[in-house]
């Protein structure tokens, strides 16, 4: 996606290229193949679903056609992670590599050791505490009561008077794999009638796939998965600059 001459210009593949993709499904599928990809265009040539779709249906609202809407059917599928992955945007991630992703953006803490450690800031605890608690042994319990992320503003004291910053801070929390989107649901007045854009439902990974998963590369140093991660761009995009690949995936963590 680019602006030029005042307009928003999308990336794309013509109708009939033989190589587009068709279909959330087939995204999904080429997701899983490749490991993790972008939703839009950025500096690394070829590396998003926009530039490997039809340019013609954004924001059309057409559930068969419009990437923009995949991505709602996509989150809520649960197949692949869908997030603000990459550089503070939009992007998918396959199960597979979700847990190289989170041991390398959590530099190896899990949410709740990272606070005790003093790593992580009052307000991201404060919206957190909406998605884990602790049982009486001080074992982590995963929430599962899904809430609006314009209520949970309101919950956790954000906006007018209160914390600043709500938006990236919850940006943050997906970067650091914290938080992923599950859904997208449009808010409800008092006569129970859907009003106004489709806001997001998150949840920690662990919630949706279970601690075992999300955690299955703990195993190695948090730089070992960074260096997964940025050979697996390597060879699918071998002509791609080493500077613009670690702005998408991230800083080399401490060895």
């Amino acid at each position: 996606m680019a602006f030029e001459d005042g307009t928003w210009v999308m990336r794309g593949l013509s109708w009939d290229d033989p190589y587009r993709i068709r279909t959330w499904q087939e995204l999904i599928n080429w997701i899983n193949e490749i490991g993790f990809l972008p939703l839009f265009a950025n500096d690394i040539e070829g590396f998003s679903a926009e530039e490997h779709v039809s340019s013609d249906f954004w924001w059309t609202e057409d559930p068969d056609q419009d990437p923009w809407v995949w991505r709602e059917i996509i989150a809520r599928s649960r197949e692949v992670a869908y997030g603000k992955f990459f550089d503070k945007k939009a992007g998918f991630i396959s199960k597979r590599w979700l847990p190289y992703f989170a041991n390398f953006r959590r530099d190896g803490y899990d949410f709740d050791a990272r606070w005790e450690d003093g790593r992580a800031n009052r307000r991201e605890k404060k919206i957190m505490d909406f998605y884990i608690s602790e049982d009486d042994d001080g074992d982590t319990l995963w929430k599962e009561d899904e809430i609006l992320s314009t209520e949970l503003k309101k919950k956790a004291g954000f906006g007018k008077g209160g914390e600043k910053n709500y938006p990236g801070i919850i940006t943050g929390l997906q970067m650091q794999m914290y938080l992923v989107i599950t859904d997208f649901r449009r808010r409800v007045n008092k006569r129970g009638e859907e009003y106004g854009m489709a806001v997001s439902v998150m949840f920690p990974p662990e919630t949706v796939w279970g601690y075992d998963t999300v955690t299955a590369a703990y195993s190695e140093s948090p730089h070992e998965s960074w260096e997964r991660i940025i050979n697996r761009v390597k060879e699918l995009y071998p002509c791609a600059d080493e500077k613009a690949i670690i702005k998408m995936m991230g800083k080399r963590p401490p060895s």
